[in-house]
């Protein structure tokens, strides 16, 4: 196995990565905060647990949408523009939620911030792309998909404090609004501007998709995605009531498993940037895609258990789980088409979206309840059918291959 040289980051790097995480870091939390407060919001607005599921998915589906609208024209537009253009919008959809007094305005506002959160969040990607050389990019893209654990482990726990201690379901995102107010200021003065390729305006958008989408290269790394990001999300969603209902743990406990399991995967995710960097992404991959498949099984089948085990367990398995996740964004920016890299990462961000958003619907087709309130039944399946989707993202991780342009033309 080669070792390659792994040069450190730079301060003006450093400080891009830094911001791109904040940014991350509150679209990210936006779009977790609702899931624990569905309670809540079900009290508060008088919703069905069918409707509940609409507002949920509301984000992801439309994050989806932007996603690919962006890939059609992104490449067209200065990043920077293009980033502070959607993060405004997203802030105000973001603000609509915290005020929304019925559920039609909160189900529009969720839409909304999807389509700007998913603009958002392709053009994240987009700048590490561009900016951070090949060589760093993989810690690069560690630091950055960090946001999530951060969002878990500290933005969750503040914000649904929040909301308890005003009674009302909005406050949380009223106060993502406002921080998010003091990124847009940093955004504003640290972006740099990066001028679109302008490759061919007289190609029309669709076309510009077709291009995209048509790429042998490019639809291996789109079903990678989803491979890899269905066998996530058809798990994380229920790990919560699971550990309730099946295993014997109270609410109070949750702080605590997440809040331990977030910090831990913060470190695995970073340390896995930095071994990424040196020994590369495939090989980093079948590690932590393999330990994922094992730690499915074993937190989908889990028994009534204490509480340190079941920080053990969570801990181990949201580790690997958002750990796979940077070795594999190695791989698919360097497969992507030099030309079209704003276009592809745009695409392959609204890939991600539709995953996160279809992942639980499939496993809440699994899983049933022993009797209206009381222990899940069929989580052990939910697992296996993720440990499928698992499979077949390793399987396809094979056919990802580097573009031929990639190493003349990247930075």
């Amino acid at each position: 196995m080669s070792i390659k040289a792994s040069s450190p980051l730079t301060s003006v790097e450093w400080k891009l990565i830094l911001l791109l995480s904040a940014i991350n870091f509150t679209h990210i939390l936006d779009f977790v905060i609702v899931m624990p407060l569905g309670d809540q919001l079900r009290r508060e607005l008088s919703i069905s647990p069918r409707q509940f599921g609409f507002i949920v998915s509301a984000y992801g589906l439309c994050a989806m949408i932007a996603g690919i609208v962006a890939s059609t024209v992104i490449d067209r537009f200065d990043r920077r523009k293009t980033m502070l253009v959607a993060f405004v919008g997203f802030l105000g959809a973001t603000l609509y939620c915290g005020l929304a007094a019925n559920y039609q305005h909160l189900l529009w506002a969720r839409g909304l911030a999807g389509l700007c959160g998913g603009t958002v969040a392709s053009t994240v990607m987009a700048f590490i792309v561009e900016l951070i050389p090949e060589q760093r990019r993989g810690r690069a893209i560690g630091l950055v998909t960090s946001s999530f654990a951060f969002a878990s482990t500290i933005g969750l726990p503040i914000g649904l404090s929040l909301a308890n201690w005003s009674h009302h379901f909005g406050t949380p995102f009223v106060a993502i609004a406002g921080f998010g107010i003091l990124v847009l200021l940093g955004a504003a003065w640290l972006l740099p501007s990066l001028p679109g390729t302008h490759r061919d305006l007289r190609i029309h958008p669709v076309r510009m998709l077709i291009d995209v989408a048509s790429q042998p290269s490019h639809l291996w790394s789109f079903a990678f995605m989803l491979a890899m990001v269905f066998a996530t999300f058809m798990i994380v969603p229920f790990i919560a009531p699971y550990l309730q209902a099946n295993c014997g743990l109270s609410s109070k406990n949750l702080p605590i498993i997440y809040g331990i399991a977030g910090v831990f995967s913060l470190m695995a995710m970073n340390i896995t940037g930095w071994l990424t960097d040196r020994f590369g992404p495939r090989a980093v991959f079948f590690c932590t895609a393999g330990g994922a498949l094992v730690m499915t099984l074993v937190i989908t089948n889990l028994p009534p258990i204490s509480l340190s085990i079941a920080v053990l367990v969570t801990t181990l398995f949201m580790s690997v789980a958002s750990s796979r996740v940077v070795p594999a964004q190695a791989m698919m920016l360097r497969s992507a088409d030099p030309k079209m890299r704003g276009a592809f990462t745009s695409l392959n961000t609204a890939m991600s979206h539709f995953a996160t958003g279809v992942g639980p619907l499939i496993s809440g087709t699994i899983i049933g309840e022993a009797f209206p309130g009381g222990p899940l039944t069929h989580y052990w399946l939910a697992g296996w059918v993720a440990v499928s989707f698992g499979l077949l993202a390793i399987a396809l991780s094979f056919l990802l291959r580097p573009s031929v342009r990639h190493g003349a033309i990247a930075p």
